[in-house]
């Protein structure tokens, strides 16, 4: 099993932390990616990518109102930037010697730790830990796009699955955890629907 770097830890909270990586390793992570940030043995954290930035700086803003801006500058502006691309996670779980816990860590990942995109099996072992207890994390958070992270997640994780009815059996654990929340329940259930089948 191969795992993918996708960047170094700037910043981090019990609920969530930010990520910075270069350009060329944004390919990797995406939308409601599961991530890990192994700490120590037997410890890591895991988390969703529910945002992914790229700020500006003064060289960009020059470039933007340049006109006929040619395909090696611009190839060298996006290769050689110094701004990192930042990815914000919210954490939505952890592992401690071998035990996975769908709970806030105990503990954030530090400064410069990397940063790993998880791969189908981290995926499967994760979201089949348990009774869906991340889903809380997600729910309740109020700075983030609940309904889109939901989907993106459940399609990747789905995916990861392989029919294997993991799929239904989150929607069930959604609606459940959500019946009493009308508006976001039908925000969720509106954005699964218009993930590609």
């Amino acid at each position: 099993m191969t795992s993918i770097e996708i960047g170094r830890l700037l910043r981090a909270g019990t609920a969530g932390f930010t990520a910075g990586c270069r350009v060329p390793q944004l390919e990797a992570p995406a939308f409601g990616s599961l991530v890990r940030a192994p700490l120590e043995e037997g410890y890591q954290v895991y988390g969703l990518i529910h945002d992914i930035r790229i700020d500006d700086d003064g060289l960009v803003r020059q470039l933007v109102t340049a006109e006929n801006v040619s395909e090696e500058v611009m190839k060298d502006n996006r290769e050689r930037r110094i701004v990192p691309v930042e990815m914000s996670v919210l954490s939505v779980g952890y592992e401690q010697n071998g035990s996975l816990h769908h709970l806030l860590p105990p503990r954030p990942p530090l400064s410069l730790d990397l940063i790993y995109l998880c791969s189908e099996v981290d995926l499967v072992k994760f979201t089949s830990a348990g009774r869906f207890g991340y889903f809380r994390h997600i729910v309740h958070t109020k700075e983030i796009p609940v309904a889109d992270l939901l989907a993106a997640h459940i399609q990747q994780a789905g995916t990861a699955h392989k029919q294997d009815g993991w799929t239904n059996k989150a929607l069930q654990e959604l609606i459940t955890l959500l019946r009493d929340d009308y508006p976001t329940l039908m925000a969720v259930l509106g954005a699964l629907s218009d993930v590609p089948a």
